[in-house]
């Protein structure tokens, strides 16, 4: 599937530093069709305790190292809005990131594109 959206997405090897921003700044969860920040312990422990997952520093370390609970966190969370970067992004197919463009993967170069979005 990662092949077929490949041209209109760019993706890469997040660190730890940047998934604990994100997470801490950009996560939320849907609560009876609400958004609500993840700030409160006891909703993820409500929802994802069965999981040994009880507080935010276990959801980053589950996304962090796509720990054996990763799909049931993403299930979770709710996706995380970044905004555009400064510098240009094109619209529909681009250019593959290794030939100069915006699209496919950017392993570890991931996280300079994170700095600029967040």
């Amino acid at each position: 599937m990662l092949q077929k959206v490949e041209p209109y997405v760019t993706y890469g090897y997040p660190n730890l530093k940047n998934v604990k921003e994100l997470v801490y700044k950009k996560g939320y969860t849907r609560i009876d069709k609400k958004a609500i920040l993840l700030t409160d312990n006891n909703i993820i422990e409500q929802a994802l305790g069965k999981y040994g997952i009880i507080c935010i520093e276990d959801i980053i370390h589950e996304i962090a190292n796509v720990g054996s609970h990763f799909k049931e966190v993403v299930l979770f969370m709710g996706h995380l809005m970044l905004s555009k970067p400064e510098d240009r992004l094109l619209r529909g197919k681009k250019k593959p990131y290794r030939e100069g463009g915006d699209a496919g993967n950017r392993e570890d170069e991931i996280n300079n594109l994170i700095n600029k979005m967040n």
